[in-house]
């Protein structure tokens, strides 16, 4: 029994106003989340609102690819 495409799959959301902006020099880095979405029920690109420690306050974070 062949397995197909999985349902569920991992995706990686980044703050998008880190990328947008640039990121400040005495910060590391990009606010990078890990999550999973269902294949099925969101077929499109996934935008959450999470915590960016680099820019200190609640940013969109939009699905990328690995």
């Amino acid at each position: 029994m062949a397995k197909g495409k999985d349902v569920r799959v991992r995706v990686i959301l980044e703050c998008t106003s880190c990328v947008r902006n640039g990121v400040k020099k005495e910060s590391t880095g990009i606010s990078r989340y890990i999550t999973q979405k269902n294949r099925h029920n969101t077929p499109s690109r996934l935008e959450l609102r999470k915590f960016c420690p680099y820019c200190y306050k609640h940013t969109i974070h939009g699905e990328i690819k690995k």
